[in-house]
C-alpha cells in the first residue's frame, strides 16, 4: 500500500518562487568590489534572475550544461546561483583563489560552457583563456577590452523575464563545486536540486542554524566555498535579509556591516573571527552588536580561548562541522538540553566540539579494529551518509573515498560520545605518529592559541631518526607580543603528556592558508621538510 501524497518536486524553483512571491520587499544588500553598497529587494532579484534564465537559453545553454561563475559575493552572483539551475543548467562556482593552472584544470574538467566573471577578476581569466574551451563569457562591471565578452547588465536588460520556468527533475544536477585539492587534484562534487532543498530545510531547523524571516544574515564566507555554506538558498527560502560582503572580509569591513545592517547571524572560518577579535581589542570605540544572535564558525575548530574572548564582545560562536561533500553542513555544536545547567567550563568545552549530526545525517567512525564504540575515547575515521552527502565524485573518480556500503569516508579522525557528539582529533593526513603513538595536532594548536601572546598556531610533523615523527609548532605572535619556546612549552606541559610537547617552536610572520581560509599545513610540512630540532 502506498501513501496518497503528492509527489511534489523538490527543486530550487520552489524556493525561488516562494522568495519572489512571499517576500518581495525583503532586502538584499551587497558590497561591490569598489566598496559601493547595492540595495535591492527579492522582487527585483526575481525579475533579474528570470531575465538571466532567458539570456542563458538564448545563448544556447541546454539542460546539464555547466555555467561557471568567477565572482565575489554580491547580488549578481546570487542571481546566477538561481538562474543557472532554474534554466536546467548546472551552476559551477569557481574558486577565484586557485592558481591559474588549477583553475584551468577545473574549468576543463567540468566542461564549463558559459562563464560569468567579475570585472575585477577578468585578468585572472585572461591569463588562462587560451587554455580553456568556454563558449561565452559574460562580464559583471566594466572590464575594458575582452574580445567577444558580453556585458552582464546590458545583456540581462535586453532579455525579457521568463514567465514559465522549465520543469526540472529533482534529482538532476543543480550545482557543482570542487574541493580545494590540498592533497592532489580537486574533486568535483555535484549537488542535486533535491539535496539542496533538503539541506536548506535542514539547516533552518531550530536546533540547527535556526534561520527565519526576521533574520539578517551575513555570510563572511565566499560564495564559491561549499555553496556559500547554504546561506543563499536557505535565506531565499525563508525570506531572511541577506548581506553579502563582496571581497571585503577584513575585520573593519565585517564589523561595519555587522553593526550597520543589524546582522543577527554571521558565518565564517575561524581566521575571520580571530582577526575580528584582534580588531576589537584595539578598537578606539565599541561596536553595537546587540542584534547578533550568533556567528557560525566552520572550516576548522575554534579554540575555546577564541569562543570565550568573543563572548565578551557579544559575539557568540556556534561551531559547526561540514565539508564540500556534505553540502556543507554535517553537525552543529548547540548545547544539548541535558547540558543546559552544566558548569561553564563544560559548556565551553562542548561548544568547541563538532557537536551532534544534523537531522538525516548519520555518522559512525572506523579504525583498524572496525566500527568504534560511542565512548568518547576510541578514535577512528568519521564516515557519514545522508540525503545531502556526496555518493560519488564527478566522472566517477576517487571511488576509494567511499565504503562498500556507500558511506563517505571524510578523512577526519574523531571520537563519538554516548550523546552522539563528534569531536575531531585530527585530519587523517595531519596525524602525527611518534614512536607508534598518536599525537593530535588540533588539540595542541587550540591550546597554543589560548596563550595571551599567540595569534595563530599550526602543528605539523617533522622527521625524527628515532621516533619517525615529532611535532613542530609554527607560531604567529600578536602584534607587539613577546614569547619564547620555553614559555610556550611550559604553558602546554600541564595539559598534555610529555611526549606530545613539540620538539620545536618556529615563530613565523603568517601561516599559509587554503583558498577557503583554512591553515594550509601541506605548505608548512614542505617548508620544514628537512627540519631538525635544535639545528
Amino acid at each position: 500500500m502506498h501513501g496518497l501524497m503528492m509527489d511534489f518536486p523538490l527543486t530550487l524553483s520552489t524556493i525561488f518562487r516562494r522568495a519572489e512571491t512571499l517576500f518581495p520587499e525583503r532586502e538584499i544588500v551587497s558590497r561591490q568590489p569598489d566598496k559601493t553598497v547595492r540595495r535591492y529587494r527579492y522582487r527585483d532579484f526575481g525579475d533579474r534572475a528570470r531575465r538571466l534564465v532567458h539570456l542563458l537559453q538564448d545563448l544556447g545553454v541546454r539542460p546539464g550544461d555547466r555555467v561557471a561563475t568567477l565572482a565575489w559575493s554580491h547580488s549578481q552572483h546570487l542571481e546566477a546561483y538561481f538562474a543557472a539551475p532554474l534554466a536546467g543548467a548546472v551552476l559551477h562556482t569557481l574558486n577565484l583563489r586557485l592558481h591559474p593552472d588549477e583553475l584551468a584544470y577545473v574549468i576543463n574538467h567540468a566542461e564549463d560552457r558559459v562563464l560569468i566573471v567579475d570585472a575585477s577578476l577578468v585578468y585572472l581569466f585572461a591569463s588562462i583563456r587560451n587554455r580553456v574551451n568556454v563558449a561565452t563569457v559574460i562580464v559583471i562591471g566594466e572590464a575594458g577590452p575582452l574580445e567577444g565578452a558580453l556585458d552582464y547588465e546590458s545583456a540581462i536588460a535586453g532579455a525579457a523575464p521568463i514567465e514559465d520556468l522549465p520543469e526540472v527533475e529533482e534529482r538532476s544536477a543543480a550545482v557543482m563545486c570542487y574541493t580545494t585539492g590540498t592533497t592532489g587534484r580537486a574533486k568535483g562534487v555535484v549537488y542535486s536540486h533535491r539535496s539542496l532543498v533538503l539541506h536548506s530545510l535542514g539547516i533552518c531547523l531550530p536546533d540547527v542554524l535556526s534561520i527565519g524571516e526576521r533574520d539578517v544574515v551575513l555570510p563572511a564566507v565566499p560564495m564559491f566555498h561549499a555553496n556559500g555554506w547554504g546561506f543563499p538558498f536557505a535565506c531565499a527560502m525563508v525570506g531572511a535579509k541577506l548581506v553579502m560582503p563582496g571581497p571585503h572580509l577584513d575585520p573593519g569591513s565585517v564589523l561595519e556591516l555587522l553593526e550597520r545592517e543589524r546582522v543577527t547571524i554571521g558565518g565564517g572560518v575561524p581566521t575571520i573571527w580571530m582577526s575580528v577579535l584582534q580588531a576589537l581589542e584595539v578598537s578606539p570605540r565599541p561596536y553595537d552588536l546587540s542584534a547578533l544572535r550568533y556567528v557560525l564558525v566552520g572550516g576548522s575548530a575554534p579554540p575555546v580561548s577564541l569562543i570565550r574572548a568573543l563572548d565578551r564582545y557579544g559575539i557568540r560562536i556556534l561551531h559547526a562541522w561540514g565539508m564540500t561533500e556534505t553540502s556543507p553542513l554535517g553537525s552543529v555544536a548547540r548545547i544539548p538540553a541535558a547540558m543546559e545547567h552544566a558548569a561553564e567550563d563544560e559548556q565551553y568545552a562542548y561548544r568547541a566540539t563538532q557537536g551532534r549530526p544534523a537531522p538525516f545525517v548519520e555518522i559512525r567512525a572506523r579504525n583498524e579494529d572496525g566500527i568504534v564504540a560511542w565512548d568518547g575515547k576510541t578514535v577512528g575515521e568519521l564516515e557519514v551518509r545522508g540525503p545531502w552527502v556526496v555518493s560519488g565524485y564527478f566522472k566517477n573518480e576517487h571511488g576509494d573515498c567511499f565504503t562498500a556500503d556507500g558511506r563517505f569516508k571524510t578523512g577526519d579522525i574523531a571520537t563519538i560520545d554516548a550523546r552522539g557528539t563528534i569531536a575531531l582529533r585530527d585530519r587523517l593526513k595531519d596525524v602525527i605518529k611518534s614512536g607508534g603513538e598518536w599525537i593530535g595536532s588540533v588539540a595542541l594548536e587550540n591550546a597554543l592559541m589560548g596563550h595571551p601572546a599567540v595569534a595563530e598556531a599550526a602543528v605539523v610533523a617533522i622527521a625524527h631518526p628515532k621516533w619517525c615523527e615529532r611535532p613542530l609548532a609554527a607560531v604567529v605572535l600578536k602584534r607587539g607580543a613577546k614569547c619564547d619556546a620555553e614559555e610556550l612549552r611550559a604553558f602546554l606541559a600541564p595539559h598534555f603528556p610529555k611526549f606530545w610537547l613539540p620538539d620545536a617552536f618556529e615563530f613565523i610572520d603568517a601561516i599559509p592558508r587554503t583558498a577557503a581560509g583554512k591553515f594550509l599545513k601541506s605548505a608548512l610540512r614542505e617548508r620544514f621538510r628537512n627540519y631538525r630540532a635544535g639545528v
